[in-house]
Formats: structure tokens, C-alpha cells, sequence
């Protein structure tokens, strides 16, 4: 007997995805960015970016199931990142999912972020290692994380940074130095063209 279709959305930052996996493979997919909507402030803005998922959740879901050669009729469950994330786009993803479940009548499963970065991995690459190491460069904070059995044991966080992820730093330098979002790339361009021994930086502990 063939396992359920699952529908997944994800909406907790600036891209609404929808993808649709049975027995461990990605059938069909879709992503919509609203990047270039945030890249004149110079970094996301929770509200447009709420918007942006209420305006894309719909053709981003039925671009998915077209993929997928399916019908919204063919989805056995739904699940949906309930966070961390921004609080209004995730809400738009959840309330979306959970009118898709409510009129099938099928379940609803609520993903944490990080969780949901780890198991996007293995439609890719096949099964973790158990146990095995996650970094996770993704969202508000960058995370280490000790993962063994994805669907049976809880992921231990091993450590986090303390204030922003290592991305939103680059885009908040960029921003200081007037160059464009996302700030990443444009750093690393820039940096290609610069002097090495302009600013004589110490080493810490050589020793």
C-alpha cells in the first residue's frame, strides 16, 4: 500500500514554498520570493513580506501540484513551519494550510523551522547518518545541532549564536557600506576586489 501524499508550505520569512513528497521523494515544488520587494530597505520587512505570502500561497501551491502531475483531491496530509520565523508571514502559511487540510478532511502537522531545513536535506541526499552534526546557517540565529533519528528523537541544540545569523549580519554591513541586498554576495564581490592588507587585523589565539 502507497503512502499518503504530503503537502508541505513554508512562509516564515521572505519565500512561500510549497512541495509535495511521498515515501521520501519530492514530487513536484514550487517558490515564490518577494527579495526584490525588501532589497530597497535593505533587508526583509515583516509586513511586506506577510503580504507577499498571501498574494503567492495560492499559485505557488496549485504551480506544485501541476508539477507534481496531481490533483489538490490526491493530498492524504498537510504540513506547514509553524516557526521561528516572522509572526505575520508565518500565520499566513498556517492559516492557508489549515484551510487545505480542513476542507479535505485530512491531517495537519505543524513543522518546526530548523527541523524542516534538516529534513529537506535528505529528499536531496538521502538518509542522515545517526547520529550525526546540522549546522544550520538559516533564519535569526546560526545553529548547531545533534541529530539522530529525524522522525523518532528530538534534534539537540548544541549551541546558537547569540545575537543575528551569520546572513543578516552581512545585510546589515551592507547596508552600513551602501552596497545591495542580500548583502552575502555583494560583500563577497567586493571583498574579491579589495586590498588584503588594508587593515592590519590581529590574530587571536595563534597559539
Amino acid at each position: 500500500m502507497r503512502s499518503a501524499v504530503v503537502l508541505g508550505v513554508e512562509s516564515s520569512c521572505d519565500e512561500t514554498g510549497a512541495g509535495l513528497v511521498r515515501d521520501g521523494r519530492l514530487l513536484g515544488h514550487a517558490v515564490a520570493s518577494s527579495m526584490d520587494e525588501h532589497a530597497r530597505f535593505g533587508g526583509v520587512v515583516p509586513e511586506i513580506a506577510s503580504r507577499a505570502h498571501l498574494h503567492a500561497l495560492r499559485p505557488v501551491v496549485l504551480k506544485a501540484l501541476d508539477e507534481a502531475g496531481l490533483r489538490l483531491s490526491d493530498i492524504g496530509a498537510v504540513a506547514v513551519t509553524t516557526g521561528p520565523g516572522l509572526s505575520g508571514a508565518l500565520q499566513v502559511g498556517l492559516a492557508g494550510a489549515k484551510g487545505i487540510a480542513y476542507s479535505l478532511g485530512v491531517p495537519l502537522y505543524g513543522v518546526h523551522h530548523l527541523a524542516g531545513h534538516v529534513a529537506a536535506d535528505t529528499l536531496e541526499h538521502g538518509p542522515l547518518p545517526n547520529p550525526c552534526m546540522v549546522l544550520i546557517v538559516s533564519g535569526g540565529h546560526t545553529s548547531l545541532l545533534l541529530v539522530r533519528d529525524l522522525a523518532r528523537d528530538r534534534i539537540t541544540h548544541l549551541g546558537d549564536t547569540l545575537d543575528d545569523a551569520a546572513g543578516e549580519c552581512f545585510d546589515k554591513v551592507a547596508r552600513v557600506f551602501g552596497l545591495p541586498y542580500p548583502g552575502g554576495p555583494a560583500i563577497d564581490r567586493t571583498a574579491r576586489a579589495g586590498d588584503p592588507r588594508a587593515v592590519p587585523f590581529p590574530r587571536p589565539l595563534p597559539g
